[in-house]
């Protein structure tokens, strides 16, 4: 079945929705690439991965645009990457960035399933892990209501 403009529509507003949903946690987060840049990112992803099939013959070999997006999207990640002393900043967001990409590569493929089995997971990783890793580097905080410890 060949792919229809309107079947790659659909697979770009999923793709739009996903990474603008992540794109929404780096916002809220104040990060420096946040929700237009994760959709942007996760759009284009998926641009490239439709055209192969609406442009290229059957059976033509469509993944080396995947493998460019991917390299593509390592330079930009790289890019937001800075280093204050011995501290990185924005690898996490650099990250998410590439993350992003490959949700719109698996929206893009209309492996939408997978596309919204990786969001939730890149979630868990943004949020749930976030609080995890803050826990560890202060282990003395003082924990909050919902956190208290048997005394």
């Amino acid at each position: 079945m060949a792919l229809s403009e309107w079947d790659a529509l659909v697979r770009l507003a999923v793709a739009s929705g996903l990474t603008g949903l992540l794109g929404a946690e780096r916002e809220i987060r104040r990060k420096e690439a946040g929700l237009r840049t994760f959709t942007l990112v996760g759009v284009g992803a998926a641009i490239f991965t439709v055209i192969g099939p609406l442009v290229l013959p059957t059976g033509a070999d469509f993944t080396r645009i995947a493998a460019q997006v991917v390299s593509g999207i390592g330079f930009i990640g790289a890019g937001l990457i800075f280093r204050q002393g011995s501290h990185t900043k924005n690898l996490t967001t650099a990250a998410g960035v590439w993350a992003a990409a490959a949700v719109g590569m698996a929206a893009g493929a209309g492996l939408f399933i997978l596309a919204c089995g990786a969001t939730a997971i890149i979630m868990l990783a943004l949020t749930v892990y976030g609080y995890i890793e803050r826990r560890f580097e202060h282990p003395d905080r003082e924990p909050g209501p919902l956190e208290m410890e048997d005394q």
